[in-house]
């Protein structure tokens, strides 16, 4: 078969990653093209991954190059426009946390998904680890029991340096501080384990940084399986750090890491009554794969080539958007907040600050 044209938006830091990977699979795809609007930036980018077409503009390139997949890689607050517009061309687009700034974008997304022969994905690489997927199998292989308790733990360090980029900090074009734009990650491989939450009630605090947004946030979440949560997210901590843990009626599983893991970074730890099983079922799992673009960007071109929707669907991105939502609902009105409550008529449905910050 004739290799997926792909095509990245947006060629700084994020986008170098996204060209190895893809580079990473061979013949299974081909670079077509590269967008940015500065043009030394974009030269530099197309001559170290040798990109033959170098647009100024997504409008060029989606018509002369004519992508199947168009990896958005550009600031949160572009990324609903340019994915519209990919598919309105029919292009598949895969686009960089967050996928958009609210629920409502998600879902003008999802409706254009519907019009157009074209579907869109988020980059959630934590669910491409083999950790992650050893441990969805043994959940349905009912190897573990049920789900009780879960910690979830985003500690990251960001100086106040790092929000000073015109603009990091900001509602109107990062949507949330670290609730959204860095414990995401974590948040989605939570979800993507336990399942639909149910209830969330929260905090958010601007403690230290000059910013509009929050620089941490703590949660307590219940999901539909009756598994309870507790999430952080800070980008106060300077010892950083990412921790999920899971605890099961047979075991207690924790990944600790910082940007993605490997096997190494998990743990299991059974009862003792069923050691043995849960032991021999976990050794006996995926193994050998880190939680890296490369991982997901390779489910990406296996489902395109089968004519199936790529992971991470809009469905399923917006589950974890719509947990976010809940932490900032609930942070902000000082009220749990159940996921049904988050429609259309919440003023947390189309900006993630609502009403606005209590600060």
């Amino acid at each position: 078969m004739a290799p997926l044209r792909v095509a990245i938006v947006g060629t700084g830091n994020i986008a170098r990653i996204h060209a190895e990977s893809l580079r990473d699979l061979g013949d299974e795809v081909r670079l077509v093209g590269a967008v940015d609007v500065d043009p030394d930036r974009l030269a530099a980018f197309g001559d170290r991954y040798d990109v033959p077409a170098r647009h100024r503009d997504l409008a060029s390139l989606l018509e002369q190059e004519r992508p199947d997949l168009v990896h958005l890689c550009t600031p949160p607050g572009s990324h609903h426009p340019l994915a519209l517009a990919c598919l309105q061309a029919g292009s598949t687009v895969l686009v960089e946390k967050p996928p958009t700034l609210s629920l409502a974008e998600l879902d003008d997304l999802v409706e254009a998904e519907r019009k157009h022969d074209a579907w869109f994905a988020t980059v959630f690489q934590h669910r491409f680890g083999t950790g992650a997927l050893r441990l969805r199998a043994l959940i349905d292989a009912g190897v573990l029991g049920r789900p009780l308790v879960a910690i979830c733990h985003t500690t990251w360090f960001r100086s106040q340096a790092y929000f000073d980029v015109e603009w990091r900090g900001r509602w109107d074009t990062e949507g949330g501080g670290p609730t959204m734009g860095h414990g995401i990650h974590q948040m989605d491989l939570l979800c993507a384990i336990l399942g639909d939450w149910t209830e969330v009630s929260a905090i958010a605090r601007r403690q230290a940084r000059r910013i509009q947004t929050e620089d941490v946030s703590m949660a307590h979440v219940s999901f539909a399986n009756g598994a309870v949560a507790s999430v952080v997210n800070s980008l106060l901590s300077i010892r950083e750090e990412s921790y999920l843990r899971f605890d099961f009626e047979r075991a207690t599983v924790e990944v600790t890491h910082l940007y993605g893991y490997g096997d190494d970074d998990w743990r299991i730890t059974p009862a003792p009554e069923y050691a043995d099983e849960v032991l021999a079922a976990w050794r006996a799992g995926a193994a050998g794969v880190r939680s890296a673009h490369r991982a997901q960007f390779a489910e990406v071109v296996r489902a395109l080539r089968a004519g199936t929707p790529p992971p991470v669907t809009s469905a399923e991105s917006r589950r974890t958007m719509q947990l976010i939502a809940g932490v900032y609902a609930s942070a902000f009105t000082r009220s749990p907040v159940r996921a049904a409550e988050l429609t259309a008529d919440s003023p947390f449905y189309r900006r993630m600050e609502g009403t606005g910050a209590r600060w």
